[in-house]
């Protein structure tokens, strides 16, 4: 009987995680599901965590922002500083690199900010790959 009901738990937040999360921010996110992880007590986190698909981290990250009652100024989902840094920020001279790569194919209006290179972002990608910088084609 009891794995009916947690199943049957199961099935009600994974429809209302459904149809509510793909709505929400990533804090609002974080906020609710913990919410309801508190709510259930023990066995709600890993409840929520099935149901959702977020990040036991991600949840009791949301349990303690609840518990402090942190607040970020209105549309913030992160503290200031917080996610990933920008690669200029983390290797200085790719900005200038990339630049000496797409300056003889730069297609474009000298006077406007908008430039475009016949350049593949793949071919820029193995290029600085070469020179020791760190990334992604994308």
């Amino acid at each position: 009987m009891l794995v009916w009901i947690h199943t049957d738990k199961l099935a009600i937040y994974i429809r209302k995680y459904t149809q509510l999360l793909p709505t929400l921010d990533e804090r609002a996110r974080r906020l609710v599901v913990a919410a309801d992880a508190k709510t259930l007590g023990r066995g709600g986190l890993g409840l929520c965590q099935k149901a959702s698909g977020l990040d036991h981290k991600t949840i009791q990250r949301g349990m303690r922002e609840l518990d402090q009652g942190q607040s970020l100024p209105p549309q913030r989902s992160r503290k200031p500083g917080g996610g990933r840094k920008k690669l200029t920020e983390k290797d200085p001279t790719l900005r200038e690199d990339l630049e000496k790569l797409v300056a003889p194919d730069t297609r474009g209006d000298p006077e406007s900010p908008l430039k475009w290179t016949v350049k593949s972002t793949r071919v820029l990608r193995d290029k600085l790959l070469k020179e020791h910088h760190k990334l992604s084609h994308v």
